[in-house]
């Protein structure tokens, strides 16, 4: 009888793209990028010169003076200060939805992809769910519920959770008709385990990369939102609200727009470009093209 492999073998994959073992210059860069984009946003409050929502009528509009490396915007406040409080908060929003689009996808893609009678039920779900756009979904949820960093995670996670269960489901179907999966199941292991020890890590690897993809997109979602005026509360600063409330005065200072336009893009880039560094290491199809 075929004897069920060790769980960690699927494990190795996932370890080689940690590792970035022959990535390009390209990769690097963008882990470099985005560590630096991390780091700052996260020691933001301690590093900021100034508290981002204090507001000074003397020197609106300014230009790089003392104290204001950057200048500041039509309230006076300081624009390097909301920069970078407001991608704390937009990294935070991206993260929780990719986190939580991932794990609820996973399990109800492995629901789908195992037991065949609720296969047909939840994938119809899913399908009517994909049927909607989804920045015409997150908006008419965050209406619903309000403007709160609550509201807008949920209303992005709920249209990136279809595409999750999907690609679950697919690699469920192909790793069940597995021999050492039928082994499992012919020695009597109980489905918990079946799922945990031997499913679940065949997902790993394209789970990340699906998770890189949704949290580009999740940055990028909430930015067009707040700029919408349909994310988080006005008053508290995104890379989408400073946006926002800079197009009225772009023409006199288009920096409003550049900066937190650039942090934006940068971080955009950065993990679009690991996760096709990570799709390229973790996909044998592609490793043996580029052979």
């Amino acid at each position: 009888m075929a004897q069920t492999p060790p769980p960690a073998s699927a494990m190795q994959p996932v370890l080689r793209m940690i590792r970035m073992p022959n990535a390009g210059i390209a990769p690097r860069i963008a882990a470099f990028v985005l560590a630096v984009i991390v780091i700052v946003t996260l020691l933001a409050p301690w590093i900021a010169p100034h508290d981002p929502l204090v507001m000074d009528p003397l020197v609106r509009l300014k230009g790089p003076i003392e104290g204001h490396p950057l200048g500041t915007d039509n309230f006076g406040r300081d624009i390097l200060s909301r920069v970078l409080i407001g991608g704390r908060l937009s990294l935070m929003i991206g993260i929780a939805t990719a986190v939580v689009s991932v794990l609820v996808g996973l399990v109800i893609g492995m629901v789908a992809g195992f037991f065949r009678t609720a296969d047909a039920i939840i994938m119809r779900m899913m399908d009517a769910l994909m049927a909607i756009p989804s920045i015409l979904l997150a908006i008419a949820l965050v209406a619903l519920n309000g403007p709160s960093v609550g509201s807008v995670i949920a209303a992005i996670t709920i249209p990136e959770i279809p595409r999750v269960v999907r690609l679950v489901r697919s690699v469920v179907l192909t790793a069940r008709e597995e021999p050492y999966v039928e082994a499992a199941i012919a020695l009597g292991s109980s489905m918990p385990k079946i799922l945990i020890q031997h499913l679940v890590p065949n997902t790993l690897a394209p789970l990340i990369v699906q998770g890189t993809y949704i949290l580009a997109s999740a940055i990028l979602t909430e930015a067009i939102l707040s700029f919408l005026g349909a994310g988080v509360s006005t008053e508290t600063p995104t890379w989408g609200n400073i946006m926002a409330e800079g197009r009225l005065f772009f023409r006199i200072k288009p920096e409003l727009i550049l900066y937190p336009g650039l942090m934006l893009s940068l971080c955009i880039l950065s993990i679009n470009l690991l996760g096709d560094a990570a799709r390229d290491m973790l996909d044998p199809r592609l490793k043996k093209r580029a052979g």
